[in-house]
C-alpha cells in the first residue's frame, strides 16, 4: 500500500504554502459487502485424495479483505492459502477420503471492503519507467496478449508518436481501442491480435489489447479480475522513479482512466501465472478439481456468491 507523504513548499509572496498532491491513486467512497467462496464435492463412488482449489479476494490497496465465518465440514482434512505470483489468492481444501454417496464442503465468508479510485488530478509528473526492474514482466507476452507481434509494435508507435508524457501515451492506446475496437459479447477468449483484425471483441479481448499496446509502448500493464468481468491496470513512474499502478475500464460506456468505479472484489491480478499441475503459463488461475483415486466422476459446485442482505 502506499505511504502519503507531504512535501513542504516554501511560501512566497504569491500565496500560502500549498502542500504537493501524493503521488499515485487516491481512494474514494468505499462499499462493504459479504461474499462466500468455497466448494462442495460430493462422491457417487468411493474417492480418495480429492483436492480442490479456487482464487479468493485478497488485499490491494483498494481493496480489504477480512474473514467473517470458516465453515468446513468433517470430511474436509485441511484448508491452506497461497500466494501465487504476488498477484491472486489460491483457497485449497484437502479431503482425504469419501465413500460412495458422501458429500464434503469448505465455504468461507468474506467482507470485502473497495474503494473507489479517483484519478489524479495533476498527471504530468508521470512517466514510462527508465528501469521496470520487477515489472518487467508486465513488458512481456502473456497468453493471448501478444505484446511483441508486429502489427501490434508497429500501432503502438504510431499512437504514442509525439506524446510528451506517460500519461498522454497510455490514454492515446486507451482511447483509440474504445474509440476502434466495438464491444461484442464472446462465448470463447480470442487472443488480441485477433480483436485488433476484427475489430471486436468483449471484455477480455478489449483488455488484452489495450495491455499489449501498453506493453508494446514500454508502459507496464495488467488484468485485473472481479467476478464476471476484467479491466487493465498500467503502471508508470512520478519523478522519484517510483511505480504507481492506475485503472482504466476498456469496455463500458463511461470513460474510466485512472479511475474505476467498481463494487465487486478484485479476485486476481495479472495474466501470467505459473500454476502447480499446469505446463504453460495460464492467463487465469482457474478452479480446479483433482482426485488420486474415483471410481466414478465427482459432482463439484464451486461458490463465489454475493449474500444479499
Amino acid at each position: 500500500m502506499r505511504h502519503l507523504l507531504l512535501i513542504p513548499v516554501i511560501c512566497t509572496l504569491a500565496g500560502p504554502a500549498r502542500a504537493e498532491e501524493p503521488r499515485g491513486i487516491r481512494l474514494g467512497e468505499a462499499t462493504t459487502s459479504q461474499w462466500r467462496f468455497g466448494v462442495i464435492v460430493r462422491a457417487p463412488a468411493g474417492a480418495s485424495g480429492i483436492r480442490a482449489t479456487l482464487p479468493v479476494p485478497m488485499d490491494w490497496p483498494e481493496q480489504q479483505v477480512k474473514v467473517v465465518r470458516d465453515e468446513k465440514s468433517a470430511g474436509v482434512g485441511g484448508v491452506t492459502y497461497a500466494t501465487l505470483d504476488g498477484g491472486v489468492k489460491q483457497m485449497q481444501v484437502n479431503i482425504p477420503r469419501l465413500a460412495a454417496g458422501e458429500e464434503a464442503s469448505a465455504i468461507v465468508t468474506l467482507e470485502v471492503t473497495k474503494h473507489r479510485i479517483l484519478a489524479p488530478d495533476e498527471t504530468t509528473a508521470y512517466q514510462v519507467a527508465t528501469k521496470p526492474g520487477p515489472l518487467a514482466k508486465y513488458l512481456g507476452k502473456s497468453p493471448y496478449i501478444e505484446s511483441t507481434d508486429p502489427k501490434i509494435k508497429s500501432l503502438a508507435a504510431e499512437l504514442t508518436a509525439g506524446k510528451p508524457g506517460g500519461w498522454e501515451k497510455t490514454a492515446a492506446v486507451f482511447d483509440w481501442v474504445r474509440a476502434n475496437v466495438k464491444y461484442e459479447f464472446a462465448t470463447e477468449i480470442k487472443p488480441a491480435i485477433d480483436a485488433l483484425r476484427d475489430g471486436k471483441g468483449d471484455c477480455e479481448e478489449l483488455s488484452s489489447l489495450v495491455i499489449a499496446l501498453c506493453r508494446a509502448s514500454g508502459i507496464p500493464a495488467r488484468a485485473v479480475w472481479v467476478p464476471g468481468h476484467c479491466y487493465p491496470e498500467f503502471c508508470l513512474a512520478d519523478e522519484q522513479e517510483k511505480p504507481h499502478w492506475f485503472p482504466c475500464q476498456a469496455a463500458g460506456a463511461e470513460r474510466q482512466f485512472g479511475s474505476m468505479i467498481e463494487e465487486r472484489p478484485i479476485l486476481q491480478k495479472g495474466d501470467n501465472f505459473r500454476v502447480s499441475g499446469q505446463r504453460e503459463p495460464q492467463r487465469y488461475v482457474q478452479q480446479t478439481l483433482t482426485a488420486k483415486d474415483a471410481a466414478a466422476p465427482l459432482e463439484v459446485k464451486f461458490v463465489m456468491e454475493k449474500i444479499e442482505k
